[in-house]
């Protein structure tokens, strides 16, 4: 057996977001990652002290961590392609499962068992369920910050992940994220200071 899987993992940083785009600023899924855990961390503690749900934070934020961590096998695809077509995102969403499966299978026994339920996590559990909503506030932010710096190339696509965002009414943090913080991102360092 082959001990690879945290040297795929740090191949991460050369899996490129947004292929489709042209990009003021390229993104790989794990810078993205590591935004999306940030995210889902301030989702979960606003969530909790805010509207006094229970969410283990820790664990929201592993999730998060490791959200994309098949696409090290398979790369990002496009959102255009991805969804397409409901064949394609279930022929898309097989490949995934198999990524993971083969990268869980680079650990010994002991550790797989502890990092399969980050692989897999499953998709009605309501710690997974916040880590989309921070998946997509991240999408949206970086929409936000292209935008900002003068690339109208994000401008649909920014409209269309805010809409997306309702989906996530039920969570409350969402809105709350949205309102108090996710403005500042359209700002230059000047404008923050």
């Amino acid at each position: 057996m082959s001990n690879h899987f945290f040297a795929y993992l740090s191949r991460m940083k050369l899996i490129k977001r947004w292929s489709l785009m042209r990009n003021i600023a390229c993104e790989n899924i794990a810078e993205h990652s590591l935004q999306v855990a940030v995210i889902a961390h301030a989702l979960a503690l606003i969530s909790n002290i805010y509207q006094g749900e229970a969410y283990d934070i820790g664990a929201v934020a592993q999730l998060a961590i490791f959200h994309d961590a098949g696409e090290v096998l398979i790369g990002d695809l496009p959102t255009p392609v991805k969804y397409y077509n409901p064949q394609i995102k279930k022929a898309y969403s097989h490949i995934e499962e198999l990524s993971k499966h083969k990268l869980l299978h680079m650990l010994p026994k002991e550790l797989s068992e502890a990092y399969e339920p980050l692989l897999f996590a499953n998709s009605n559990d309501k710690n997974q369920r916040l880590v989309k909503a921070a998946d997509k506030i991240s999408a949206y932010l970086k929409c936000v910050e292209e935008n900002a710096a003068g690339n109208g190339e994000f401008t649909q696509a920014e409209q269309a992940i805010l809409k997306e965002l309702d989906a996530y009414e039920d969570i409350w943090a969402v809105g709350y994220f949205l309102q108090h913080f996710a403005p500042s991102f359209s700002k230059t360092l000047d404008e923050l200071g």
